[in-house]
């Protein structure tokens, strides 16, 4: 896979695929950890004399513009950590973006709309989805793919329009591999995965090929419930896949047949409802055991005695993912799992790798410095699925 340091690209224009999917509240970006992460590559590319074509995808419009997805706070935030203005094309291929990639000087950028306005960008039909990258290509000389939390999707910015121009890696895409490589080839041990989140069924996939590789696994949030349901436990309200038992039972035994160390909490703070993230009105959570969640409460983040358990299981790796926050950590009465797990990364001697998502998120919410952990990935979903083993479109484009 070539790097953008083997492009020639003084006086290029160069397209590139980044990931700018940030969290709006209205115009106002809540957390700009993503478009920091895109800043090096785009940088560098300045630095080269490139005419620099930034796009990317924000949220899930339905394949026309929608004012509440605009890049538009993204355009005034990237321009801010690049230290220089970047021209914002009010469309992805019609007039305006031609109009603003043609007026770019060297070593000018310029952002396009959101890519998902147009249709094409996500279609699962080939030839549509070929006819919206032919129009991009016809803005660019060069791709430039840095995009990682996009890498699998088979969409048209990320899978077929590397095909249309010559290509390569940016350098975030370059540096995820590199870590993604350190947690499945010659890992350092002991191996610790630490796995949160709302659904079971979104990490079964990576639970199973981790089965493989990891020492232990340490298992919190919403999803806990499911486990501790198929242990035999009374849930209460707490967060409940049932259709996910008979696979969770399968998971837990093949854990014990290959002497995995499988780590569920000992005990939740629950509370009779789900929290008001907006007011953040006192929730009155209480500890208990994880055999005595009442049945009018729910489960809504690991307890003081899951925290010490889980720390002191991270104490001794050399090697730790971290993906999914241990409860909702969005609130400050159901932070402290989460707090407590990214604080045993940080006292951690262990090369820790921060999973993206909602973890990353919570990593900068919470106050944490990024540069304590060894590695904070900008693509949770990209991230499962590289570890789960499968094969990532945008990556596979990016092959020479």
């Amino acid at each position: 896979m070539k790097t953008i340091d083997d492009l020639q690209v003084a006086g290029k224009r160069v397209f590139v695929r980044a990931d700018l999917n940030v969290p709006l509240d209205g115009q106002t970006i809540t957390d700009d950890g993503r478009i920091r992460a895109a800043v090096p590559t785009i940088a560098k590319l300045v630095q080269a004399g490139a005419k620099v074509i930034v796009a990317s995808h924000l949220g899930r419009p339905k394949g026309e513009p929608d004012p509440r997805f605009s890049l538009a706070p993204v355009a005034r935030r990237l321009g801010e950590l690049l230290g220089k203005e970047v021209a914002f094309a009010a469309d992805t291929v019609g007039d305006g973006a031609r109009q603003v990639v043609d007026g770019l000087a060297d070593g000018e950028v310029a952002l396009l709309e959101n890519l998902r306005f147009n249709a094409g960008e996500t279609s699962k039909d080939d030839a549509e989805r070929g006819a919206f990258a032919d129009r991009l290509a016809a803005l660019a000389d060069l791709y430039v793919g840095d995009g990682f939390g996009a890498v699998h999707r088979k969409h048209a910015s990320v899978y077929d329009l590397p095909a249309r121009l010559p290509h390569a890696a940016g350098d975030l895409i370059a540096a995820e591999l590199t870590v993604l490589k350190q947690l499945t080839e010659n890992v350092k041990r002991p191996y610790a995965v630490v796995l949160g989140g709302a659904k079971v069924s979104d990490k079964l996939g990576v639970i199973g090929h981790l089965l493989e590789k990891a020492d232990r696994i340490l298992i919190g949030g919403g999803m806990a419930y499911t486990f501790l349901k198929a242990q035999g436990h009374e849930i209460g309200t707490s967060l409940l896949q049932e259709d996910q038992i008979p696979a969770v039972q399968e998971y837990l035994a093949r854990a014990k047949e290959r002497g995995v160390e499988f780590v569920l909490p000992v005990d939740v703070l629950v509370a009779p409802e789900f929290p008001d993230l907006k007011t953040k009105a006192p929730a009155s959570p209480r500890a208990v055991s994880v055999a005595e969640i009442p049945a009018d409460q729910q489960g809504l983040d690991i307890g003081p005695e899951t925290r010490k358990l889980y720390a002191s299981k991270l104490t001794d790796a050399a090697t730790v993912f971290w993906n999914g926050p241990m409860g909702v950590f969005e609130h400050p009465d159901f932070a402290e799992g989460t707090k407590a797990v990214a604080q045993a990364l940080v006292e951690s001697p262990a090369f820790t790798v921060v999973g993206g998502g909602d973890s990353a998120a919570a990593v900068r919410i919470l106050g944490f410095d990024e540069k304590a952990f060894g590695h904070i990935s900008t693509g949770g979903g990209a991230s499962l699925e590289y570890l789960e083993g499968k094969t990532l479109p945008g990556l596979a484009a990016l092959e020479d």
